[in-house]
């Protein structure tokens, strides 16, 4: 049975930083890109970014490209985001997935949410102006 488990969120004041984590377990980790993910009240889930199984590959959204970075450590099976200079429309429940086959990724189709296969429960991220 596939988890993963987000860690990380809080309530923050704009321009500070926080770091999220997500924790994998029930596959092997190392083969399966991973992306993060949020969605704001009464909006649609949208693409965060995403990072290629060996951790060579990341794409980003445009809205935090240069503040945000994805990073991966497969000896912890872990996925973290460490987002910097937050502003007030990062607030947010942040997801992580995983992609729904191994060893595929490309920046296009892991921006569409359709493209993975599992789920964490998500984290609040709050940013106060």
């Amino acid at each position: 049975q596939v988890q993963l488990v987000e860690s990380g969120g809080g309530l923050v004041q704009a321009g500070d930083s926080l770091r999220l984590s997500c924790a994998a377990s029930g596959l092997t980790f190392g083969n399966y890109a991973m992306g993060w993910f949020r969605q704001a009240p009464g909006k649609e889930r949208e693409f965060v970014a995403a990072i290629s199984w060996g951790g060579s590959r990341t794409s980003y959204a445009d809205s935090v490209k240069d503040r945000f970075t994805i990073s991966r450590d497969n000896a912890k099976n872990t996925v973290y985001l460490q987002m910097n200079s937050l502003k007030p429309e990062d607030t947010a429940v942040y997801y992580c997935g995983a992609e729904q086959y191994p060893f595929r990724y490309t920046a296009r189709s892991m921006a569409f949410h359709d493209e993975y296969g599992y789920w964490g429960q998500g984290t609040q991220v709050t940013v106060s102006s």
